[in-house]
């Protein structure tokens, strides 16, 4: 169990922790190169969408095959996705490295392939505080990744950067060989086990609960994409500079290090859709609250921490409520169809912050956007029922 849990954190810290700070390469890449916002953002809204649409593919190919072999593909395939990034010289080039490659590498490097791991090694009792666990360790990456990658571009410019993550990204290929699973973790005897993939699709989406879920995941997705990536320029055009959004990302960092692990651990004890109907409410409250309050420092630093709390703390009781309701022999594939749903989200966080400042010439919309859904998401969570299903079993023939 340890070593699951040591492994999977380390795959989470550096999977994660890279792509939160890819906000920062938005202002030097557009000037270098003479991109517009809009530019730079889509790249990383196909990203984001890329990596929702390979997650239930990557899901899928653990749940059947083990995921050592999906993150070491991936891994490779993220260590190319940043070198091409740095050789890009026109939109579309972008959009192929840091959008399609990264994206995809992203599906098999991130929280569906890592949770399925964890959920098949560890007992139900004991899944939520584990999932937490791991998450938290996503949300240090962020603490830990974003100054060191700021460090970088200041220091190596921002082509550097990104070769030395290429690099970087490449001690994930040891910790996959660590997760390495058998044959009987993966395919155990007896509970479900005769349920087909069509079958279990069928299952879920016919399912109110994962419905209601996964509509509430695609808000997760857009608040979270569209403040870490369009934050440090929204605070540059205020007249901030470069540190301060610097050191917000990494107090978002830090803080969701505390609200992440606390999420999971709360998920052993109080009902999960009460859990995540908190959370998106108060992302609501406190993006008010900042836009209200008179834009400082203190208050930028405030909001970070906030949010922070908040930031992926919808993650762990989402994974665990699909787990609780249909088990975990399906478990990385049907969170990869829900992610999709954050994805898409993400998608338009990152494009319609682009799209609307060039049309506005301010995020105002975008903002005002990501409060009313986080409202729709705090409310779709509430009818959510987190009990097992009970199914017939498989007829003998």
């Amino acid at each position: 169990m340890t070593r699951v849990l040591l492994c999977g954190a380390i795959v989470l810290t550096l999977s994660m922790g890279i792509r939160h700070g890819f906000g920062l390469w938005l202002q030097p890449m557009t000037m270098d190169r003479g991109w517009t916002r809009e530019a730079f953002a889509f790249a990383i809204a196909v990203q984001n969408l890329a990596w929702g649409l390979a997650a239930p593919l990557a899901g899928g190919l653990a749940d059947r095959h083990g995921a050592a072999r999906v993150l070491m593909v991936a891994t490779i395939a993220y260590a190319t996705g940043l070198a091409g990034m740095a050789f890009s010289t026109t939109g579309t080039g972008l959009v192929i490295s840091a959008g399609l490659m990264i994206g995809v590498a992203q599906a098999g490097s991130t929280y569906a392939v890592v949770y399925g791991i964890i959920g098949r090694n560890l007992p139900a009792e004991r899944r939520s505080w584990a999932l937490g666990v791991a998450g938290a360790a996503g949300s240090f990456g962020q603490f830990f990744m974003v100054p060191l990658e700021n460090a970088l571009i200041s220091n190596l410019g921002w082509q550097g950067a990104l070769w030395v993550l290429a690099v970087l990204v490449l001690l994930i290929l040891p910790m996959a060989l660590l997760l390495r699973e058998s044959s009987a973790v993966i395919r155990p005897a007896g509970g479900n086990s005769g349920q087909s993939v069509r079958a279990a699709l069928r299952e879920a989406f016919s399912n109110r609960s994962f419905r209601l879920v996964t509509a509430g995941y695609f808000v997760c997705g857009f608040q979270l994409v569209f403040i870490g990536l369009h934050l440090p320029s929204y605070l540059k055009d205020q007249g901030m500079s470069p540190g301060v959004a610097t050191t917000a990302l990494a107090i978002v960092g830090m803080f969701n290090v505390i609200g992440t692990y606390a999420a999971g651990t709360l998920g052993q004890r109080l009902p999960k859709r009460y859990i995540l109907s908190a959370i998106y409410g108060l992302r609501s409250l406190v993006i008010a609250l900042f836009l209200a309050a008179p834009l400082t420092p203190w208050s930028v630093y405030l909001f970070a921490a906030a949010m922070g709390l908040l930031w992926l703390s919808t993650v762990p009781p989402t994974t665990a409520v699909i787990a609780q309701i249909f088990g975990v022999q399906y478990m990385s594939m049907l969170s990869g169809f829900a992610f999709l749903s954050h994805q898409v989200g993400s998608f338009l966080g990152a494009w319609l912050g682009g799209r609307l400042y060039v049309a506005l010439g301010n995020y105002d919309w975008v903002w005002a956007l990501a409060i009313a859904l986080g409202i729709f998401a705090a409310l779709v969570n509430l009818p959510v029922r987190e009990e097992p299903l009970a199914r017939m079993a498989p007829r003998a023939t």
